[in-house]
């Protein structure tokens, strides 16, 4: 009817910021409950903090954090490992180094907005997301401390306190993956630089100009990269990715790699097959800068001139206006270079929604086999 009221503005536009709205503005934080100014946690090595518990239904609107290691300490943002459990449950929905959490990998800092996700000045040293969280139950946030100095650890978790919970609504979950190195398929079938036309511009890759691996095919999937692999109903809303160039290889440029999502169990070729790594995550053509937007970026790029793809390189794509719907099950992986060919170090963070996880998330590896590689020789 004309002039009837909209009903189905998102909380969070700003076309819907002046509907009103049923719920309890509330906070968890780590201020000073003396009333002086250390408004932080002390995390001593080997200590797992409880950051705080909610009773009931609600949905979380924003959490941001900040750490100092005391003394400095190089991969503190390794160290430290976040956990969010909904509704009572015995294990968590998120559980992922604290760095890769909010968005990079190798536990770097960087400046860099994108709307889930932010690292905020100096360096990437607050560290902000937006995801909604929903439960109906409770939830509790925890933090570990697994490394081998003390932390001041600063944080606000700002949620809604709702009468009941919405039971369309789907709950968040993140997990951590790394593979170290990947398939490398081209070293260990012994090709040089010659064979993919290096020396030879007549067997560059096919109208491209540039050489590679063209002739070996992937027609199954199974030696991919894998970002998520989850059971349940749901929808895929994004992740991060660092790819680590530690060695040169047969043309070492990783973004080649097709990404392939495969939905409820369906064979190869899966409905969702793309073109490549730099396609993916929404870029083009070798890119060379570091770049963010709402829902794609470049946030670590460490080539030059005379190894343009060498050393550590993250990006992230999110799938906001475009979730990803998995009815069963749900599989997302990428080819480590055309094929699996390249022998790199990547790892990443996976986020998404759904109900009726039957098992735990992916298990989170020791602290020894998170930590990034040195910088490339």
């Amino acid at each position: 009817m004309k002039g009837a009221p909209s009903t189905h503005l998102a909380a969070g536009s700003l076309a819907g910021l002046a509907r009103l709205r049923s719920y309890s503005s509330r906070r968890l934080s780590s201020w000073d409950r003396t009333g002086g100014n250390a408004d932080y946690l002390v995390i001593r090595p080997g200590d797992r903090q409880v950051l705080g518990e909610i009773q009931g239904a609600g949905c979380v609107r924003h959490i941001w954090v900040t750490t100092l290691a005391m003394p400095a300490e190089e991969h503190d943002l390794v160290g430290l490992v976040l956990r969010a459990f909904w509704d009572g449950e015995p294990t968590p929905s998120i559980e992922v180094p604290l760095g890769d959490f909010f968005g990079i990998a190798f536990g770097l800092r960087r400046n860099f907005v994108s709307q889930p996700l932010q690292m905020s000045p100096q360096d990437g040293r607050a560290m902000n997301c937006w995801f909604p969280m929903p439960f109906a139950e409770g939830a509790r946030f925890e933090i570990e401390n697994q490394g081998e100095n003390g932390r001041l650890f600063f944080f606000y978790i700002d949620y809604e306190e709702h009468r009941r919970a919405d039971p369309e609504l789907a709950r968040f979950h993140a997990c951590w993956n790394r593979q170290n190195p990947t398939a490398g398929t081209a070293r260990q079938q012994g090709y040089s630089r010659a064979d993919y036309g290096y020396s030879d511009a007549r067997r560059a890759g096919p109208g491209l100009g540039i050489g590679g691996p063209w002739d070996e095919a992937n027609l199954t999937g199974e030696c991919n990269y894998v970002i998520l692999e989850a059971e349940g109903r749901g929808h895929y809303v994004g992740c991060n990715l660092g790819v680590d160039v530690f060695e040169r290889q047969v043309n070492d440029w990783y973004g080649e790699g097709d990404d392939m999502i495969f939905i409820d169990g369906e064979p190869w070729p899966p409905r969702l097959h793309g073109t490549g790594t730099e396609d993916y995550f929404n870029t083009a053509f070798c890119p060379r800068q570091e770049y963010c937007a709402p829902h794609h970026g470049i946030t670590v790029y460490s080539g030059d001139e005379d190894w343009p793809w060498g050393g550590k390189n993250a990006m992230y794509r999110f799938h906001v206006e475009d979730p990803i719907a998995f009815e069963c099950s749900i599989r997302v992986t990428i080819e480590t270079g055309h094929a699996n060919a390249l022998a790199n170090d990547y790892c990443s963070t996976a986020y998404w929604y759904q109900v009726g996880r039957t098992q735990p998330i992916r298990a989170l590896p020791a602290l020894e086999q998170r930590l990034p590689r040195a910088d490339r020789g």
